[in-house]
């Protein structure tokens, strides 16, 4: 088993408490930017551009800061991704745009997603609008679910002359990107600014709506001339483990939205806490409770390292951040004490064959359980995929597959009017912020081309 701890003073605690969550990386100034902007090469075929999921022009856009036209930057961006100030600061740019770059080789790579945050923070901050709602074309669209995949298919829409009405169920728009990022990463305000440009550009967005109980899912069918699902997952699953229900076992999910929706001083916290689980949103979990204050945090993870969800550099941050990993370690029991957490009971774990994800699976050793002290378990171990949405679209005739919903090249369902996007699609691949952003440009290419292009030449 392989375990870090570094019990050293932990630097942010010389911080308030407001300060450790302010963004990790601080804005470029416009020299900094100006600097960094003139060490790119401007590949002619940039492997860069190739990398993005969306595609932006990133040459052009970088040249542009260069030569001081911030304002034109920022809209080749936004041409390519309308959640580009999102994804400036959550896309793991260093397995794409930045790992690509060529100077990455023998120099540093451009820091091509702070430079994205410079561009586009610079037009939100002067509120420039660069997009507004198309030349109507007597078409209508339900979007379900206010996400980087809703809001990005509502706004290509928008700019194709639709009708637009997203439907939210929460009482804040934006999805993960609101909810589900942690504050240090991406504030709740850069998410809501989004949605606002989003409205800005004709889109109507109704929150606090669920659909399948305040409105029925036939009805917007029958009522527009398509539908864009992207309801992302749900929580966190159960662990399925004696001592889940004590009071101290939280929902991975729900830790990372009280640092988003609460004051960060009213968030109750252990003081040994064990974050099961080792993708990102464990990850973001483990920093969060360091800079709330947690004098140890313990990472349980049933495979090795290797194996581990979460990107190397994620992995990295929280060993920076004193976060400790116990690695082959399989919780199975949460030990109580008057109905609240005392200690995680675990056990040893060896890896065997491979299982159907191409990773080795744990297997148990015998007589090898021990206990993890701690007073607080938060899961992170992926969430459940959206089986009472599917079994709402059974009667449409669309299909699932992995338990996710089923699409074509032009994220469309076998129903003709039902496109979707996002993490309820990814039943294979790196579920993202950018991936999504990407599926709604593609089924918003798709509507146009099903309900306005093919309509115009059938009229020739």
């Amino acid at each position: 088993m392989a375990e870090h701890y570094k019990p050293q003073k932990y630097k942010a605690w010389e911080m308030t408490l407001e300060e450790r969550f302010q963004e990790v990386y601080p804005p470029f100034s416009e020299r900094e930017a100006t600097l960094e902007a003139n060490r790119c090469l401007y590949c002619h075929d940039a492997p860069c551009m190739v990398a993005c999921p969306t595609h932006i022009d990133i040459p052009t856009f970088i040249r542009k800061i260069a030569t001081g036209n911030v304002k034109g930057s920022a809209r080749t961006i936004l041409e390519s991704n309308l959640m580009g100030a999102t994804c400036a600061r959550v896309c793991p740019v260093d397995v794409l745009c930045e790992g690509d770059c060529v100077l990455g080789a023998d120099h540093k790579p451009i820091a091509i997603g702070r430079l994205q945050r410079y561009a586009t923070d610079y037009a939100s901050e002067r509120n420039i609008k660069f997009f507004q709602k198309g030349k109507p074309n007597g078409k209508k669209v339900a979007v379900i679910g206010s996400g980087p995949a809703g809001l990005s298919c509502a706004g290509e829409l928008a700019k194709a002359g639709f009708e637009v009405t997203v439907y939210e169920k929460k009482e804040m728009a934006g999805g993960l990107s609101t909810y589900g990022i942690v504050v240090f990463r991406e504030p709740v305000e850069v998410s809501l600014k989004e949605v606002k440009m989003i409205e800005d550009m004709g889109v109507t967005v109704k929150t606090g709506v669920t659909v399948g109980k305040d409105i029925k899912f036939e009805d917007l069918v029958n009522e527009n001339d398509a539908v864009f699902i992207s309801i992302g997952l749900g929580q966190v699953p159960e662990m399925e483990i004696a001592g889940e229900d004590l009071s101290g076992v939280l929902d991975g999910l729900d830790f990372i939205e009280k640092t988003k929706v609460q004051a960060l001083d009213s968030i109750s916290y252990g003081n040994r806490i064990c974050v099961i689980g080792a993708g990102n949103t464990a990850i973001d979990c483990a920093t969060i409770a360091r800079r709330l204050g947690a004098e140890r945090v313990t990472m349980i993870y049933r495979r090795s390292e290797a194996e581990m969800p979460a990107y190397h550099f994620e992995y990295e941050f929280a060993l920076k951040e004193g976060v400790s990993f116990m690695f082959l370690t399989q919780p199975v029991e949460v030990l109580g004490k008057d109905g609240k957490v005392d200690g995680l009971k675990c056990m040893r774990m060896d890896l065997g064959a491979p299982d159907a994800s191409g990773r080795r699976s744990p297997v148990p050793v015998e007589g090898s359980e021990f206990v993890v002290p701690c007073d607080m378990v938060v899961k992170a171990i992926g969430q459940v995929k959206p089986a009472h949405f599917l079994k709402m679209l059974e009667p449409f005739g669309v299909e699932s597959v992995k338990g996710y919903i089923k699409v074509d090249s032009d994220n469309r369902t076998a129903h003709r009017k039902i496109y979707a996007g996002g993490d309820c699609v990814r039943s294979h691949g790196e579920a993202s912020t950018v991936m999504a952003v990407q599926d709604g440009k593609i089924a918003a290419k798709a509507i146009t081309r099903a309900l306005v292009d093919e309509a115009a030449l059938a009229k020739k």
